[in-house]
């Protein structure tokens, strides 16, 4: 099967670039007031200050944003993707731009005159990752830039859930994905993205969205339930849900279809763009007709390969052996 006849899926979110450092210890985010595992908006200011006290020749700089990340693995698995965002015109938005063209992800950037956001990504020594987000350009996304032709060739519409702080800008890409026959799946990102917007994203979710993937907390924030009664209360609502629950694996629910899916044994190093790239396997198989627990497996193997690297990105030589891995799970 060629890509151009897999089903696409366009990605929407806050094109970022990821710092990624190590930290000794966790006095860094007690010094900044940064709860543990927690995703924090900073300022120009703030985002300057934190950079200089955690940037080392060790530090990584990759591509990021949630939904970027999962484009951008999705593609690396052969999948068909675009994404949208906003970039700054610096040198972290050209590197931005770059990087996904490269990737074969086709891009619907915008740009602004603020310069492109940035994470920083504080790794603890157990390899929770803390985040202080810069958004800069990336929150300049505007309603009118979600016009009809932005969803043409588009089977998908992929949300970042850190995006859903603008109600008017997911209003108007759910009204727009909806008006184009697009299906609209969305990741709930943070518990704390949950509990400030619960009102709009129950709204949102109820009237507009096909998939919902979340982890056990953002599932907890949003239904005030465990992960399995808030898969089945989530479902109510959509048409494919997945709960993700860490070392547990997670669990997808399609209509009365229920599927549970274990991990993969995999050697921890860093947590971020675990999630992310969980998704990206999930609507590789999604978009290839696969099974839900196929699907569930792909993306339980893509997810269990980043978190045994530094940052939300493998490095090229590892996707053949992914490759393989996926035939084998495909049968």
């Amino acid at each position: 099967m060629t890509k151009h006849n897999i089903p696409a899926v366009l990605g929407v979110g806050n094109a970022l670039i990821d710092v990624i450092s190590v930290l000794k210890d966790d006095a860094v985010l007690e010094k900044f007031g940064l709860p543990r595992g927690s995703m924090t908006l900073v300022d120009a200011d703030q985002s300057k200050i934190i950079y200089d006290t955690i940037y080392s020749e060790e530090s990584e700089l990759a591509t990021g944003g949630s939904v970027a990340n999962t484009m951008r693995s999705m593609a690396n698995l052969g999948g068909n993707g675009g994404y949208m965002g906003k970039i700054g015109h610096d040198d972290l938005g050209t590197l931005f731009k770059s990087d996904f063209e490269k990737a074969g992800v086709k891009t619907h950037l915008f740009y602004s005159e603020t310069s492109t956001g940035r994470v920083m990504g504080m790794v603890s020594p157990d390899s929770e990752r803390t985040m202080a987000t810069y958004l800069g350009a990336a929150a300049e996304l505007v309603p009118a830039e979600f016009t009809p032709d932005i969803f043409e060739g588009y089977e998908y519409v992929y949300i970042e859930g850190y995006l859903v702080f603008n109600h008017d800008l997911i209003a108007a890409c759910a009204r727009g994905a909806k008006a184009a026959g697009v299906k609209i799946a969305i990741d709930l990102s943070s518990f704390n993205v949950v509990e400030a917007n619960l009102d709009f994203l129950k709204d949102l979710i109820k009237n507009y969205v096909d998939i919902v993937f979340a982890n056990e907390e953002e599932a907890k924030s949003f239904t005030g339930l465990e992960p399995e009664d808030a898969l089945h209360e989530i479902s109510k609502n959509c048409e494919l849900t997945i709960v993700k629950v860490g070392k547990e694996g997670s669990m997808i629910k399609r209509g009365d279809e229920l599927v549970k899916v274990g991990v993969i044994p995999a050697k921890a190093l860093d947590t971020t763009g675990a999630g992310d790239a969980y998704s990206a396997g999930f609507f590789y198989g999604l978009t290839n007709g696969y099974s839900l627990d196929v699907c569930g497996k792909i993306a339980a193997l893509v997810s269990g390969k980043v978190v045994e690297v530094m940052g939300p990105n493998l490095p090229d030589t590892q996707w053949p052996e992914i490759h393989k891995e996926i035939e084998k799970i495909v049968g």
